[in-house]
């Protein structure tokens, strides 16, 4: 349980150095571009990037069952938009349904092994 909590974490501090150090890539991987203003960039490094980053740091600092289930609760959120997306927006994407599939799958785990 516990490898599997820190390797959980660090999969959302490695994701998220993605976000926070690389945006344009982090865009271009999303399928997003900016247009005329850097607003897109600094969106990507802090919600895709250093909030993930953060989440992550603070489950390993604290190392309770409740700060690796709140990592879950964040990508469970992230699920949630991520399906949203599916049902409302048109025509989704393979790659959105990909996306959801690891985000629930890491939520699930991560509430499940602590709550």
């Amino acid at each position: 349980m516990d490898i599997l909590n820190i390797t959980l974490a660090l999969t959302s501090i490695a994701l998220g150095c993605f976000g926070w150090l690389a945006p344009r890539y982090t865009l271009e991987t999303l399928d997003l571009e900016t247009k005329g203003s850097t607003m897109g960039l600094s969106e990507i490094r802090a919600s895709a990037g250093a909030l993930f980053i953060g989440l992550g740091l603070g489950a390993l600092y604290f190392g309770t069952p409740q700060a690796f289930a709140m990592v879950g609760f964040a990508w469970g959120g992230a699920a949630v938009g991520r399906v949203t997306s599916i049902l409302r927006d048109q025509a989704p994407t393979r790659k959105t349904y990909v996306f959801a599939a690891i985000e629930i799958a890491v939520a699930v785990l991560l509430l499940a092994i602590n709550l």
